[in-house]
């Protein structure tokens, strides 16, 4: 398997405060990748980080084997890595067609483009039903599923979701996470953020547990579910 996200001894901190203290993550192509661990662990600064959000204060972000850290926002988008960020961050007085041209807005290849917004309507049928209303007047659940399609608009090699299930009905995160599954089944890698650790384990391949800013384990999900002291953390047991 190809590394597609190679991230080594990742150093990121707000003024003095470090928040993520020198980690190390690999994402191979085709992979699902969950990061687990409480608030404040150092996971949305790791993914805002990758985004060029942020700025390291050492280490290196390789994606395709090229050096991407100290990039721009949206170079980073440009080369492939789309971002469906915590708390949605949808254009709310925006209708949802709105929505998802803006996720395509560094692409000028048009047929490409309604291909992708096809695929992403039938992904989530109820966009399709909700296309002219405005995003802020849609339900929650909605609202998500209109976040990651913005995401998916961008054509991303590697698509990254921040807490994806935060603050939706039990049904909803199951069929959140079954899309998920669909689109890595579309070739995308994708790196996910998630509380819901038992979910998250369930659908990725590999796992990082991350405490305080930096890994505490790392190995197959389906190993780190079944681990007592990760159980015992995360999973309620």
């Amino acid at each position: 398997m190809s590394a597609l996200l190679e991230v080594k001894n990742l150093k990121v901190g707000y003024g003095k405060i470090i928040a993520v203290k020198d980690i190390s993550i690999t994402v191979n192509q085709g992979e699902i990748v969950t990061l687990i661990g409480s608030n404040g662990a150092g996971k949305s600064t790791t993914l805002r980080t990758i985004s060029g959000l942020l700025k390291p204060k050492s280490g290196e972000i390789l994606f395709e084997g090229n050096r991407i850290d100290g990039k721009e926002g949206h170079e980073v988008v440009k080369l492939g890595i789309c971002q469906s960020p915590e708390g949605r961050r949808i254009f709310p007085r925006m209708t949802v067609s709105e929505n998802l041209d803006l996720g395509a807005f560094l692409r000028s290849d048009k047929e490409a483009i309604e291909a992708d917004r096809e695929r992403v309507l039938n992904l989530f049928p109820r966009l399709r039903e909700r296309i002219s209303q405005r995003a802020g007047t849609m339900s929650g659940g909605e609202q998500q599923m209109l976040a990651v399609s913005r995401a998916l608009m961008g054509a991303p090699k590697l698509l990254m979701l921040d807490e994806p299930s935060m603050g939706l009905a039990p049904v909803l995160v199951d069929m959140i996470f079954e899309t998920i599954i669909k689109i890595r089944e579309q070739g995308i890698t994708i790196l996910l953020i998630e509380q819901n650790a038992a979910a998250a384990l369930d659908v990725a391949d590999r796992a990082y547990v991350l405490e305080s800013g930096t890994i505490k384990m790392s190995g197959k999900a389906s190993d780190l579910a079944k681990d007592s002291a990760v159980t015992k953390a995360y999973l309620g047991g």
